[in-house]
């Protein structure tokens, strides 16, 4: 997504290379101007003599927001054939990037998604833990905690679920800056991504839907409704999600099945990616928050999908097919048993409540260790 520190990291990259190195921002339209030439050895002999490149040799290229020049792939492709380059790029857009490369590279490139923070992170922007403190599987994520480790470590929660998890955000201690920033973000998207997206002509068809997935966000989604609501026919309302799923603005989560088909053909559950950006758009409960919260952090883990019994009952999150999750704010008895239940019966064997208030069940999982 915009804003989660993709440039950084490259640029920390770039930095740590020890040799020649190129750096281009396809923002500007100079930096284009390099990747212009329709003869691909003569490009290549330009970015050799830029870096004062010897025949021995070899070049790293970082390239930034290689979406707004998609036909560089063809030149990528050419250059890592049949010269010693290495390229490391960015861009905004997995709607793009995942058919922008030719097949050919198949095993010779490398797709890595940096999501907003999540609050393992942001404690570490705000040197509440070390660097050695930040990796962590499911088990350890799972394991009991003491309840001083539960007041030490949650106390911030409330700021990460209010101002999400963008790292300028993170970073900014001023709450009014920090709502500018996010004001900031949601006007980026609409400047930059949507231009991308040639095919978008009614920006404000687009702006209803997302305010319209705010309010039903952590819901089932039907498409039919929406359709009736913004009077825009089925088809575009998918092609909307696509895109909006493809930048990363959310994140779309299928029915548990054991069957592929069904988990194709029932509906989704939306969650916005960062719940700063949801309540900025949009006025939830605190409920929502600490759901949208617990889902991005749990897919870190893996592939998540949610359980739901004819609309009776639901198990909110199900990781990689075997551990379910509830999320209450408040952490019942009740809800333990109805929990254990419905795993029993799609036969999971490990289910556990998150909550984020202090609770004397046993299973309980405090959202901040996830």
């Amino acid at each position: 997504m915009r804003q989660v520190g993709k440039t950084t990291l490259m640029r920390q990259l770039h930095d740590v290379f020890e040799g020649r190195k190129l750096w281009f921002d396809l923002d500007n339209p100079l930096d284009q101007m390099a990747f212009e030439n329709a003869d691909y050895n003569a490009i290549y002999r330009q970015l050799a003599n830029m870096a004062g490149l010897t025949k021995s040799e070899k070049l790293l290229v970082c390239i930034d927001e290689i979406q707004n020049l998609p036909e560089i792939t063809l030149i990528i492709k050419y250059l890592i054939d049949h010269y010693r380059v290495k390229f490391i790029v960015t861009g905004s857009s997995n709607y793009y990037l995942r058919n922008l490369f030719p097949e050919s590279l198949s095993g010779r490139k490398f797709l890595y998604i940096l999501p907003v923070l999540n609050y393992r992170e942001f404690l570490f922007f705000n040197n509440k833990i070390s660097e050695n403190e930040l990796s962590q599987n499911i088990k350890v994520a799972l394991k009991p905690r003491t309840k001083r480790e539960i007041i030490l470590t949650g106390e911030t929660y409330g700021e990460y679920l209010e101002f999400g998890g963008f790292p300028e955000v993170v970073t900014t201690t001023n709450r009014v800056t920090k709502k500018q920033i996010l004001k900031n973000i949601f006007a980026s998207f609409f400047e930059k991504d949507i231009k991308v997206f040639t095919e978008l002509k009614n920006v404000r068809e687009l702006r209803d839907l997302i305010l319209l997935l705010a309010t039903r966000n952590g819901n089932i989604l039907d498409i039919t409704k929406l359709s009736s609501t913004l009077e825009v026919n089925r088809l575009k309302i998918y092609n909307y999600l696509e895109f909006l799923e493809g930048i990363f603005f959310l994140r779309l989560i299928p029915k548990y099945s054991k069957s592929i088909d069904r988990r194709v053909a029932g509906g989704k559950k939306v969650y916005f990616s960062d719940t700063g950006l949801l309540n900025l758009v949009a006025n939830v409960t605190e409920g929502q928050l600490l759901e949208t919260a617990v889902a991005n952090q749990i897919a870190h883990y893996g592939e998540i999908s949610f359980y739901n019994k004819r609309n009776k009952a639901e198990i909110d999150f199900i990781l990689n097919k075997e551990i379910a999750f509830e999320v209450k704010q408040k952490a019942l008895h009740t809800d333990y048993k109805k929990l254990e239940k419905l795993s029993r019966e799609i036969g999971l064997k490990k289910y556990f409540l998150v909550s984020n208030s202090f609770t004397d069940i046993d299973i309980t999982v405090y959202p901040w260790f996830l």
